[in-house]
């Protein structure tokens, strides 16, 4: 808060009051002061003087969805590791929105979290600024991203993509198309796209039959319109990766639908392991990593972050493996 006075030429006083919408404070003064709160990225204590022991007792989560059962495991992994380490867990659902991502983060840090755990996606300037001047530990789930904010638990969606890709090339396919998200920058979606593009670029062969015009969650219903717009558009294609198994599932549908036969004419491959890849039939390929894994790690990683057990900056990387199935294998 002291920060803020100096710049604004005011007491902390006056700054806490401008905070607490004091109508004592003048308007120009109180947007002087807000604007930089904001430029600063200082968060004010809501719980200042209610323990004198400073601590909250709790560790913010912010997961995209809920509906998502990797993202449910993941936030099981974790309250069962900070259950036992005698911490809550206050989860937070952003459904893929960078701003209510920011807003969240602004609300949890208010509290005073111990930590604060992040399923990666692209943060906003703003939501950066407040994680870096925290003070506490700050780990990113779900990704390896380029510029960590603190700690990492996850794993390359970019290269996982590219070893799906790579396995759909050995099994002899060589026209291969990608259903996905549109091109946001910094989500998972985008990374899997980028995946795609770069097995076949090493391969020699064109990565332009893409569809990716939605924002996430790609679901079944748009996984299936995907797939009859991609093969009306290139009729000849012989593979399709799909950015998740509940896409594939429908492009699977679409090929029933319009009779193309999987994998015969057309194999099909989705990401992440879903329980329908494993009971469609036929049984789609797919790229497995565990959410539950990545919650229970992170949550080991939280608990010596905590006690000092761990200080430096980590990166643990979790297994993503291409799992092979009936949708993809060689034809005859």
């Amino acid at each position: 808060m002291s920060d803020v006075a100096k710049a604004a030429g005011v007491s902390a006083m006056t700054v806490s009051r401008a905070l607490k919408h004091d109508g004592r404070i003048a308007p120009t003064t109180r947007t002087r002061i807000l604007k930089i709160v904001a430029d600063l990225g200082y968060v004010p204590d809501r719980i200042a003087g209610s323990f004198s022991s400073r601590r909250s007792g709790f560790v913010g989560v912010l997961v995209p969805s809920l509906n998502n059962p990797h993202f449910a495991e993941t936030a099981a992994g974790l309250d069962e590791v900070l259950t036992r380490g005698g911490l809550q867990l206050l989860l937070g659902y952003t459904n893929y929105r960078a701003e209510v991502a920011e807003r969240l983060i602004e609300t949890m840090l208010e509290r005073r979290p111990e930590a604060m755990i992040i399923t990666f996606d692209d943060h906003t300037a703003r939501a950066r600024q407040l994680l870096l001047n925290a003070g506490i530990p700050v780990i990113e789930i779900w990704e390896t991203p380029t510029k960590p904010i603190g700690h990492v638990v996850g794993f390359s969606n970019r290269s996982a993509a590219a070893a799906m890709v790579q396995h759909l090339i050995d099994s002899g396919r060589r026209r291969i198309g990608f259903i996905g998200e549109r091109d946001d920058k910094g989500t998972r979606g985008a990374e899997r796209r980028r995946g795609f593009i770069d097995a076949l670029k090493a391969a020699g062969l064109d990565p332009s039959r893409r569809l990716a015009t939605v924002a996430p969650p790609i679901n079944m219903m748009f996984g299936r319109d995907a797939m009859t717009a991609l093969l009306e558009k290139w009729p000849d294609t012989d593979a399709v990766m799909c950015v998740s198994d509940p896409c594939a599932y429908g492009a699977l549908t679409a090929c029933q639908l319009i009779g193309r036969r999987v994998p015969e004419d057309v194999a099909v491959a989705g990401f992440g392991d879903f329980e329908i890849s494993r009971c469609s039939l036929p049984s789609i390929s797919t790229v497995v990593v565990s959410g539950l894994e990545i919650g229970t790690r992170a949550g080991e990683l939280t608990l010596q972050l905590l006690d000092g057990s761990c200080s430096d900056q980590m990166l643990i990387l979790v297994d993503a493996y291409t799992e092979p199935r009936e949708s993809s294998k060689i034809a005859g």
